[in-house]
């Protein structure tokens, strides 16, 4: 049997992108903030770009013209020479900034120490030999955001190279030093642990008040080292059973120990703040939502048309380099009303859409696909889904993200369907008028729903109750029937 290799030549269609699609596409993903970031890139690189200045107000003066601006510079540098022959002293200033340093307030604001330099200045202080030091601050930096060692002890030896029994009481002997210090709970391995070296703690700290009978820390340590199970489901009367102890005894313990903090790290450092900027904003005016675009949300972007006249009058055969950033200027600036045109045309269509929703508030949210957004506007899916993507919208009733209103349906029994967001706003309403020595299970919400026509499981509805940050019926019976109370510990 011979074997031969044949060459064949064929034409196939296939997709493209050319760089400058890729770029409008990348673009056209980013936040306002980034892509207000990239503009000023942009343009401190192009220089046939130019950030616009922001518009005057309508009750600002007119500029001066040319002849009195002239005038009025001259009078201005007289006036500057002068004052430079004076034997005036300076201004007194306030801080240690010089007038021609940049001062920015928020320079002036004090950050927040970190949990592991917190720990580190702790253990400088204290009088230990380099070996001793080295097993601590490798602790300290192996503990996690909430202050725990989800590390073993062991894996942290072999990764110092110390191995072997000696080894290892070291370690323990350097966890005793670093749980000693503060905050109280920082080093556990476990919630039990951490609380439990919070109260004991609070035993021989003389300085504190006595919120908690001897008796009580007793038993708090008993729930937490045999039955922390049960005081996570807040079952008092299995605890009550399991200790021995009367129903009251055994919630002051449980109240004693919710005065605890099973996360000692978190008042260490700090998250950066994020700042929502709306894209578009929508009004109702004269009874219609009308959708426009935040003209502050972006810098304006223009060609410098006087730079771009010279250079194509002079030397645009002579630099090519130069005349790229000619046509990247000019598409930029294209890009920019493009982009904004596409994110108007989609929010205004969205608007249109979920127009009950500005109307009636949460419960009346429709649900709402990709395609029906795309087949509006006359563009692809998959455009839209980067046009919602990190983008806002400010309304009456609050500031959203676009892919706010994007969900899939859940069918009704009499027809139609219903979005997500309407079922967990019923939900919330149900809760908020349910019986406070009788709350509703997450089984018996979903009979309610079923008995109103929605077809939704249990799972479902404890998806929607975790989402908005509702207790389950056993913590809000024991808190009085207070929905919406942070759950504690989980």
């Amino acid at each position: 049997m011979n074997t031969t290799i044949v060459l064949q030549a064929r034409q196939v269609q296939a997709p493209l992108f050319s760089p400058r699609l890729q770029q409008a596409v990348r673009l056209l993903q980013m936040s306002s903030q980034d892509y207000a970031q990239a503009l000023r890139d942009a343009a401190e690189l192009n220089p046939f770009l130019e950030i616009d200045a922001p518009q005057q107000d309508d009750g600002a003066e007119a500029p001066p013209s040319e002849t009195e601006g002239d005038e009025a510079a001259a009078a201005e540098l007289e006036a500057a020479a002068a004052f430079d022959r004076t034997d005036a002293a300076p201004a007194p200033r306030d801080g240690h900034l010089s007038h021609d340093e940049s001062f920015d307030v928020m320079q002036r604001v004090p950050l927040r120490e970190s949990l592991r330099a917190h720990l580190h200045g702790q253990l400088g202080v204290l009088r230990l030999s380099s070996r001793e030091m080295a097993f601590a601050r490798a602790l300290v930096e192996a503990l996690d955001d909430d202050g725990y060692l989800r590390i073993s002890l062991e894996d942290i030896g072999t990764a110092l190279g110390e191995t072997g029994a000696g080894a290892e009481r070291e370690l323990r002997t350097a966890l005793r030093r670093v749980q000693a210090l503060d905050p109280t709970g920082v080093a556990a391995r476990s919630v039990a642990e951490c609380l439990g070296l919070q109260l004991e703690a609070s035993a021989r700290n003389t300085n504190e008040p006595m919120d908690a009978s001897e008796g009580t820390r007793r038993l708090a340590r008993r729930i937490l080292e045999e039955h922390i199970g049960l005081l996570a489901a807040h079952d008092v009367g299995k605890l009550a059973k399991a200790l021995d102890a009367s129903p009251q005894d055994v919630q002051s313990a449980i109240d004693c120990i919710r005065r605890l903090n099973p996360h000692p790290g978190w008042q260490f450092g700090e998250t950066a703040a994020r700042i929502v900027i709306p894209d578009v904003t929508v009004k109702k005016v004269r009874g219609i939502w009308k959708t426009s675009l935040n003209a502050s949300a972006l810098p304006r972007v223009k060609l410098n048309t006087a730079y771009a006249q010279l250079f194509e009058k002079h030397r645009a055969s002579q630099c090519p380099a130069m005349k790229e950033c000619l046509e990247q200027a000019r598409w930029l600036v294209g890009g920019v009303s493009q982009r904004a045109s596409t994110i108007l045309a989609v929010a205004r269509a969205i608007v249109a859409r979920q127009k009950m929703f500005f109307e009636h508030g949460p419960l009346a949210m429709k649900p709402l696909g990709l395609r029906e957004i795309a087949d509006e506007v006359g563009v692809h899916p998959s455009t839209v889904s980067r046009t919602v993507h990190n983008k806002y919208m400010a309304t009456p009733s609050g500031v959203f993200e676009l892919q706010h209103f994007f969900s899939r349906g859940l069918d009704h029994a009499a027809g139609g369907a219903s979005a997500p967001m309407a079922l967990q706003g019923l939900i919330r309403e149900l809760i908020a008028v349910e019986k406070p020595l009788a709350p509703l299970s997450d089984a018996a919400l979903a009979r309610q729903l079923a008995q109103q026509g929605f077809r939704i499981a249990r799972r479902t509805v404890t998806k929607y109750r975790q989402g908005m940050n509702i207790d389950p019926f056993e913590r809000r019976r024991a808190q009085g029937g207070e929905p919406g109370a942070p759950a504690w510990p989980a």
